[in-house]
């Protein structure tokens, strides 16, 4: 009885000491996501003014071509 117990722990320190056969992992640093700031810019408030500006001096120029019938 007293074998299978010797046995049983050497079976065991053998077995836990291949779990620690490693070492310790080195740390992994994780990268920080760069923002990139937003430029800000009137684009998006000029263009559409000046789409609606090329349109109204289009309608208003082509208003005096056509004859009205009555």
């Amino acid at each position: 009885m007293k074998s299978k117990l010797v046995a049983g722990a050497a079976a065991l320190m053998l077995m836990s000491g291949v779990g620690h056969a490693g070492g310790m992992a080195e740390p992994v640093m994780e990268e920080e996501p760069v923002v990139e700031a937003a430029s800000s810019s009137n684009a998006g408030i000029v263009i559409p003014l000046l789409l609606l500006l090329l349109i109204a001096a289009a309608a208003s120029s082509s208003g005096g071509g056509s004859a009205q019938v009555r």
